[in-house]
This record gives C-alpha cells, sequence and structure tokens, in this order.
C-alpha cells in the first residue's frame, strides 16, 4: 500500500512564484509543502541576473510591502543597485539590481528552511486528480509512488510544463536551463479539462567573463541609491561589481540575416509566442532593418563565477553561429560560450480559467501562479505567487479572497488584465499600463499594501509597529510643512531666495514653496532645521505635495472605477438571457465570467453598447 502524505497546501513549483506562495501559507499557519524537481533549483534565475526596473521594481516593493520575500533577497544579494529614470516624474522611476543568483538562492532556501511549517521536497508528479465531493482534496501521486493531499494545491510550474528547447534546427524536451522538463502533470491537468496555450521565451549565451576585453566597453557602476527595494530591513548598498556597454554593429547583422533559414523562430520550428518586449536579437535584426546597431550589456551572474549574462543577444541560432556573431561585438571578439542561448516553448494556463484570485473556476482549492498563468518575469511571478498564497489561505478559512484594485496597486493591475486581457503573448507589467500610475508610485507601496500585510499575518508586529510610526512621521511632516511659513524680509526667507534662486514677494508656507518647480524637501531640511527628520518620509510628503492636483483627479477616476466594481455580477450569469448583446461581447463575458461590471468593461470586445444592455437587464432582473 503506498504511503500516503497529508498537506494543508501543496505549492508544485519552487522559482519566485512559488517560494512566495508557500511563505504566504506557512505565515498564515498552515502546513506547506513546496515541491521541486531539482531541490538545487529553488529561487533559480534561469535568465538575466536582475530584478526590478518600471513596472517590475514597483512589483517588489508591493510583494515586500505585503510581507513577501523577493525585496528582501535581493536587498541581500545584490552585487550593484541603480535608480532608473531620475530625470522624469515619480511614477515612472523605478530601482533595478543587478543580483548574485547563487547567492539570492542560498538567501531564499535559508528563509524557507527556517520558516517550521514549510517543508521542502525534491519529487516530480505524475498524477493529480480531484477527491472526494463536498470537502474537495486533491491527490497527487509522486513518480517514487509516494501519495500527496491537501485540499489546497498551487501549480507555480514556470515553463517547465511541456518544454521543449530549440538551438538552431536542433530541438529536445527540457526545462530552462537543462532542467527537467514537466510532462505527465500537464497531460493529467489536461484530462481534468484544463486549456493550455503554447507560449515561448529564450534566453542569451553565458560568456567566460576573462575571454572578454572590457577596455573597448563602456563600464556602468552601480550607485549609491538611498533605499533598497525592502522596507522591513536595513539597507546597506554595495557596488560590488559593475556592468558593461556595447554595441552589434552591421558585421553582427549580417551574419544573422544570412542564417536565419537556421533560425527556429523564422523556419517554422517554433509555434509558440514569445513576449514582444524582449525580442531576440534575430527579431531586432529582421523588424528593424535599419538600425544599425544594437544595446549589449555584459552582466555578471555571481561573484562566484566566471559566467557572465549578455543582455540583449538573446538567440536560438545553432550555437557555432551565436558564437561567429557574438564575436563581431567589441570587446567580444575572443569571446568563449560557456552555455549557448536557446529557446524555449512550453505551455500556459489559457487565462479565461483563472478567477482574478488565481484559482482555477472549475477546480476547487486548484491555485495558479507565476508564468504557468502566461506572464514573463521574476517580478510577476512574485506576485502572482503571494497572492495565490494568501488566497490559498483565505479559501481554507473560507473567508473573502484578496483582491487589490487597479488603483490601489500594480499587482492589481497585473491581476485584471490577466483576466480581462486576452493574452496572446507572454505578459509582462508596464507602468504605461497603470491608469493611475501617479497613485502607484515605489516610495507608498508599503503605505498602500502593508495593512493588508499585517492582517493576513505575512508582517510581524515589529514590522507593523514600525510602519505605524513611519506614517506617524508623514503626517508630522506634513502638518509641519503646512502650518510652518515665512516672511520675504525674514532670514529663513532670504536662505530660501539663496538655495532656490525664488524672490519671495509675500508670506509662504513650505508647503507651498515645495509645490514650485526645483524646490525639494532636502531644501526645505536647510531653511527650516526644526523639520522633523526622515529621508524616506520626506520623500513621500513631497511628491504627495507637488502633485497634489494630478493625486486628486486620479482619486475622483478611482472613485468612479469603484462604483463601477461595487456593480456585482451573480455567479454563473447566463449572458444568453440578455437582449441586444453582440455575439462577440456574449462569448467573451461567458467564457471571461467577469465578477463585477467594472472588469465586464476592461474585457476587449465588450463595447459601450453592450454594457448598457447588460446593465438595463441586471438593474430590471437582478437588482430589483
Amino acid at each position: 500500500m503506498a504511503q500516503v502524505k497529508i498537506y494543508d497546501v501543496i505549492v508544485v513549483g519552487a522559482g519566485h512564484a512559488g517560494c512566495e506562495a508557500a511563505y504566504a501559507t506557512a505565515k498564515m499557519g498552515y502546513r506547506t509543502l513546496l515541491l521541486t524537481l531539482n531541490f538545487t533549483n529553488i529561487a533559480f534565475m534561469p535568465c538575466n541576473p536582475s530584478v526590478g526596473g518600471p513596472g517590475k521594481g514597483h512589483l517588489v516593493r508591493e510583494v515586500d510591502a505585503l510581507g513577501g520575500l523577493i525585496g528582501r533577497v535581493t536587498d541581500l544579494a545584490h552585487l550593484q543597485m541603480r535608480s532608473l529614470n531620475t530625470q522624469k516624474g515619480p511614477a515612472v522611476q523605478a530601482l533595478r539590481a543587478q543580483v548574485d543568483k547563487r547567492r539570492y538562492q542560498e538567501i531564499m532556501l535559508g528563509i524557507l528552511e527556517r520558516e517550521p511549517l514549510i517543508h521542502l521536497r525534491q519529487g516530480e508528479i505524475v498524477d493529480l486528480e480531484r477527491v472526494g465531493s463536498e470537502g474537495v482534496s486533491w491527490r497527487l501521486e509522486l513518480s517514487t509512488g509516494i501519495i500527496l493531499e491537501a485540499p489546497v494545491v498551487i501549480l507555480a510550474a514556470g515553463t517547465f510544463f511541456q518544454g521543449t528547447v530549440h538551438i538552431g534546427l536542433v530541438s529536445f524536451p527540457s526545462g530552462p536551463q537543462g532542467q527537467h522538463p514537466s510532462v505527465s502533470l500537464p497531460q493529467k491537468l489536461a484530462a481534468e479539462g484544463i486549456r493550455f496555450r503554447r507560449f515561448k521565451t529564450g534566453t542569451s549565451a553565458r560568456l567566460r567573463r576573462r575571454s572578454l576585453n572590457f577596455e573597448a566597453m563602456i563600464e556602468q557602476p552601480g550607485e549609491e541609491t538611498p533605499h533598497g527595494f525592502s522596507f522591513w530591513i536595513p539597507w546597506q548598498p554595495r557596488l560590488a561589481a559593475s556592468c558593461w556597454l556595447t554595441y552589434t554593429n552591421e558585421r553582427t547583422h549580417e551574419i544573422i540575416r544570412k542564417n536565419l533559414h537556421q533560425a527556429p523562430m523564422y523556419c517554422g520550428a517554433i509555434t509558440g509566442v514569445g513576449t514582444r518586449y524582449c525580442p531576440a536579437i534575430e527579431g531586432k535584426v529582421v523588424n528593424f532593418p535599419d538600425r544599425p546597431r544594437h544595446q549589449v550589456f555584459i552582466e555578471p551572474e555571481s561573484a562566484g563565477t566566471d559566467e557572465v549574462y549578455v543582455a540583449g543577444l538573446s538567440s536560438s541560432l545553432p550555437e557555432a553561429i551565436q558564437e561567429e556573431f557574438i564575436r563581431t561585438v567589441p570587446g567580444l571578439e575572443r569571446a568563449e560560450i560557456v552555455r549557448p542561448g536557446y529557446a524555449i516553448e512550453y505551455d500556459v494556463v489559457a487565462a479565461e480559467q483563472l478567477t482574478p484570485f488565481l484559482q482555477l473556476k472549475e477546480c476547487p482549492g486548484l491555485f495558479c501562479a507565476g508564468q504557468i498563468n502566461g506572464t514573463s518575469g521574476y517580478e510577476e511571478a512574485a506576485a502572482q505567487g503571494i497572492i495565490a498564497g494568501i488566497n490559498a489561505g483565505l479559501y481554507l478559512k473560507g473567508e473573502t479572497p484578496f483582491l487589490p484594485r487597479r488603483d490601489e496597486a500594480y499587482i492589481g493591475v497585473l491581476l485584471d488584465d490577466l483576466i480581462t486581457k486576452e493574452l496572446d503573448e507572454p505578459y509582462r507589467v508596464m507602468t504605461s499600463f497603470a491608469e493611475f500610475r501617479l497613485s502607484l508610485r515605489q516610495e507608498n507601496a508599503d503605505l498602500r499594501l502593508a495593512e493588508y500585510g499585517y492582517k493576513y499575518g505575512l508582517l510581524a508586529d515589529a514590522e507593523y509597529e514600525r510602519f505605524l510610526a513611519k506614517k506617524e512621521r508623514i503626517e508630522e511632516i506634513r502638518a509641519t510643512l503646512e502650518k510652518t511659513a515665512f516672511d520675504p524680509e525674514s532670514e529663513a526667507g532670504r536662505k530660501i531666495t539663496e538655495l532656490t534662486g525664488i524672490t519671495l514677494k509675500q508670506r509662504i508656507s513650505l508647503a507651498e514653496l515645495l509645490q514650485k518647480p526645483g524646490v525639494s524637501f532636502q531644501m526645505l531640511q536647510e531653511v527650516y532645521t526644526q523639520l522633523p527628520p526622515g529621508k524616506d518620509e520626506g520623500r513621500v510628503v513631497e511628491n504627495q505635495i507637488k502633485y497634489q492636483g494630478y493625486l486628486t483627479r486620479e482619486a475622483k477616476m478611482a472613485e468612479r472605477l469603484r462604483k463601477m466594481e461595487e456593480k456585482r455580477i451573480p455567479p454563473g450569469f447566463d449572458y444568453n438571457q440578455v437582449p441586444n448583446l453582440s455575439t462577440a461581447a456574449r462569448e467573451k463575458l461567458s467564457r471571461v465570467a467577469p465578477l463585477t461590471i467594472g472588469q465586464a468593461a476592461r474585457i476587449s470586445g465588450v463595447g459601450p453598447a453592450d454594457l448598457s444592455a447588460l446593465l438595463i437587464w441586471m438593474e430590471a432582473r437582478v437588482n430589483r
């Protein structure tokens, strides 16, 4: 008789989504099994060893504000940190870290191993089935014959489902970086009625560092950034490693053009759809024939390896061709390939089968998170992981799911887009996707989300107390700025003119002064030394005051959106009974099954006339 092991939650896959999901359910008090195909690849970074950037960096800070791990681990494992878009507005400013990927794994593994309710296990699932009727549980069988059971399963399998790697005209079953793919599990899920799409991603070759000529490249050192990603641990900036910039040229492009017949993307070997925002070099050369060069970044992978990542040269051409075109790039003339670039095709769950809180609609207790849902990137995966974990815990408690709104978090934008947009390519978060992006700045993520993190048990009492103290300091700073004013002829007034170049004509408060272009909170600290201290708090207040008019406008828009979200659509609503709906809208609404009128309005193919017909019908029948 097979041995049966029972858990509260089973998380399948220990990448960035799986780690966050398991940590969340464990912090909520549930005995959690974190299952991985290979124990040494927990929190692995198979593509570029970096975290953050516009949109993505916002997600990292939001996951951290909720009590997740990616921000803390990045701060502890970074090789360098940079502030991006500093000459632009605060809505698009973001952090980006170059990460020591080995150190990242070590730190993440240590955190998970110290969590008493997390049980780590290596194994491959070969069977999955529902058991029970009312109290539905899931039974999983490992290749060793061990049976696992739990009322909740979170699938976080990344790009492993039916993974196929392509290098030139050669293809073979594989997960990322030569790992074992998952074959049996997606087949069993398909037998449960779950539909899949085929997506594609890729990565560049890894080169031997000592074979490169860095004198021919432009150095990009790290910066002394004022803060890291995490709100909860002390920030210790490191300048341990530089990145390097070089460029392709016409010789590079000519070699690629001559060999497109050997590129899987162009010879028909690949049918999966790739991401438009991270194209292979073959795609850049074909789609931008007039560009004389493309950027290439040399990025360190770890302090403990001679390998470097070549950002901008992702390719699935034959290895010999990769070496040939790489060696045309200045500084890479004698480059030695350690691992060739490749493309990987994999199965993703068709997202219209998901609820906004990441449970499969037809499979109670079965959640999905990460690239398995059709997204791209470590940051998007981590965000889905923590949401799936929190909602798995709430499912077990019989409580209402947690779903951040679009005006509340980039995570809310991600979740909403995932189920209302028809994903025909891998999805990544961008600042342009957020209509309330000025309200969703990176520096105020804790003000928006930490209350939830504490409510659901992910933040400790001490962390929450620090958060409350920070809120008090913000209120104190703002009150001081609003009530403190100076006359033009006062000593402070003259100092204001000296520091800012602004000649005062009448009495002015510090808050009014801060609204003027070129005036910063730091300047005001020099003018009025009695201002309460707090660099981070000052940055929050500065943005609140400078952009008060725009923020008020966004708040009014958000209120209108919330009214739409309050108009709920009953579960199982039959759209066939609504007259005057277009055929396309009826099909889309039936497939997506939106929870609210607001969600229905954001589904592509549902127009204003369709919404009007739906509202009239609901007002007349459902809500009477």
